[in-house]
């Protein structure tokens, strides 16, 4: 009996102390608890803090001076330069008839728009150019990867000449692969278009694979220059190159060039073969 009553005065006790602590001014310790947000606040629409108008170093150096080197690394971004970039300068040889051919561009400006003249042919040794292509184009950035181009094409070879108007789009698509897409309108009124693709496959640090396409389609006859309507010829190229520097690098490869269609018809007519296949070594450069 004197244990139950003892349990009871304990029981009783703690009872008081707790409701004594229950009662007690817990401010003191308000940092320690865990804020209650507000409900009714718009989760990520708080408003910015405000821009800072003061710069630390204009307490130490001259305030118009500081402006100055603000405005410089503020214009670092809005860069301006050139490169001349000859991607093919190549010795074909082909059954019955060596050639050569180039391919390379040269630009000025920055990331965001650039003045672009570019130049590619192809020949027979012994004989006079088959094609000769001059391009004078404004390239624009439209996004991270793809740039919008406009300008003038003007093919000194064939004969007869032809002039150009041309728009495109070229740039990096997925999985690293380069691509250009052009339609073309010439001062006759012949519509063309063309595509080329290429992709570089690292076998090592220094040694590079490149196959690459380019195709080429025409919207109506054009017999003068030996053009019929629909996939007018198309080439498929494989190259291997040694990097001695970035800027530097010799390759050999394999060519293959087909006519389709009243085109490859009009080569016949003038007593060339539709297609040919050649080895082909070169050098690739820039600086």
């Amino acid at each position: 009996m004197k244990s139950i009553t003892l349990l009871s005065t304990a029981f009783l006790a703690f009872s008081s102390v707790a409701a004594l602590a229950q009662e007690t001014d817990h401010s003191g310790h308000q940092g320690a608890q865990t804020p209650v947000e507000d409900s009714t606040a718009e989760v990520g629409n708080a408003a910015p803090p405000p821009v800072p108008a003061d710069h630390a170093a204009d307490r130490i150096f001259p305030v118009d001076r500081m402006a100055l080197a603000r405005k410089g690394l503020a214009d670092e971004g809005r860069f301006r330069t050139a490169t001349v970039m000859l991607d093919r300068l190549e010795y074909r040889m082909v059954k019955g008839r060596d050639g050569y051919a180039w391919e390379g561009e040269v630009w000025s400006g920055g990331d965001i728009d650039r003045f672009v003249f570019a130049s590619e042919g192809e020949g027979a040794f012994g004989r006079r150019p088959e094609n000769i292509e001059l391009r004078a184009l404004w390239r624009h950035a439209i996004d991270p990867w793809f740039n919008l181009e406009a300008g003038v094409r003007h093919d000194i070879r064939p004969n007869p000449d032809r002039t150009y108007a041309t728009v495109g789009i070229e740039g990096l698509a997925p999985y690293w692969f380069e691509v250009e897409g052009q339609l073309l309108v010439s001062d006759k009124g012949d519509i063309h278009a063309r595509f080329e693709g290429y992709h570089d496959i690292r076998l090592t640090q220094r040694l590079v694979a490149q196959p690459a396409i380019e195709a080429n389609f025409a919207f109506q006859d054009v017999p003068e220059l030996g053009i019929g309507s629909g996939l007018s010829d198309m080439e498929l190229g494989l190259r291997v190159r040694h990097e001695f520097a970035r800027e530097f690098a010799p390759y050999i490869g394999v060519n293959w060039e087909r006519k389709f269609g009243d085109t490859a018809r009009f080569a016949r007519a003038e007593g060339e073969s539709a297609s040919a296949t050649s080895f082909v070594m070169g050098i690739r450069f820039w600086f």
